[in-house]
C-alpha cells in the first residue's frame, strides 16, 4: 500500500521558509524570467513542498525559487510527514523524475496554439520544452544504441558438478574430444 505523507497545506510567508542546504538546482535568468511573465499572467498557482524541522520551522524540499522570488509573498506549502533522510530522497528525486516525462510534441503544438500570450519568456520557455524533448529523445536513442553495441553476445552454458579435481580433469578432457567448447571452474 502506498503512504499518503501530506500532512497539511499551510500558508506562510516565503522569507519564513528554511531552504534546504543540499538543493542542487541552479535557476538562471531565463527561468527566473519566466516565473514572473506566469505569475504576472495567472498568479501563484503551484504550492512549495516542505516538512518541519524540530523547532517547527518549515524547511522546503521543492519550491525554492518560487520562495526566493518575493520574500513577503504568502504562498501555500504542501506539508509532509517525512525524515530528514526521506526529505534528501524526495528532493534527489522530484525535479529528475518530472524530467523524464516526455512530451508528445503534437499535443504540446496544439495547446501552443490555444494560448496567448505577450510574454517573450513564456513564449521562450513553451519553444524550449519542444527543443528539450527532441534532444532528450535524441540522446537517449544513442545511450541506447551504444548500450545494445556493447551488451556480450548471449552465452548458454551448463555446469556440471565434478566429484574432486581428478574428476573435473577427466570430463574435461572427455567433453573436448567431442569438440565442446569447455573450460574449467572452482567454486
Amino acid at each position: 500500500m502506498i503512504q499518503n505523507r501530506i500532512k497539511e497545506h499551510v500558508k506562510v510567508k516565503a522569507s519564513e521558509l528554511v531552504p534546504h542546504p543540499c538543493n542542487f538546482r541552479k535557476h538562471p535568468s531565463e527561468q527566473r524570467q519566466a516565473l514572473a511573465a506566469s505569475y504576472e499572467e495567472i498568479g501563484f498557482a503551484r504550492s512549495l513542498l516542505g516538512y518541519r524541522l524540530p523547532d517547527g520551522r518549515i524547511q522546503l524540499i521543492d519550491g525554492h525559487l518560487r520562495a526566493e522570488f518575493d520574500p513577503e509573498m504568502e504562498v501555500t506549502v504542501e506539508v509532509l510527514d517525512v525524515t530528514e533522510e526521506e526529505a534528501n530522497k524526495l528532493l534527489l528525486t522530484v525535479d529528475p523524475l518530472a524530467a523524464l516525462a516526455q512530451t508528445d510534441e503534437e499535443v504540446h503544438q496544439q495547446l501552443q496554439d490555444m494560448v496567448q500570450t505577450s510574454s517573450d519568456a513564456l513564449q521562450d520557455l513553451w519553444a524550449r520544452t519542444s527543443t528539450a524533448a527532441r534532444e532528450t529523445a535524441k540522446a537517449l536513442k544513442k545511450v541506447k544504441e551504444q548500450a545494445e553495441k556493447e551488451l556480450p553476445p548471449e552465452r548458454y552454458c551448463v555446469l556440471i558438478e565434478c566429484q574432486d579435481e581428478d574428476d573435473q580433469v577427466e570430463k574435461l578432457r572427455t567433453f573436448k574430444r567431442q569438440g565442446l567448447k569447455v573450460k574449467a571452474i572452482i567454486a
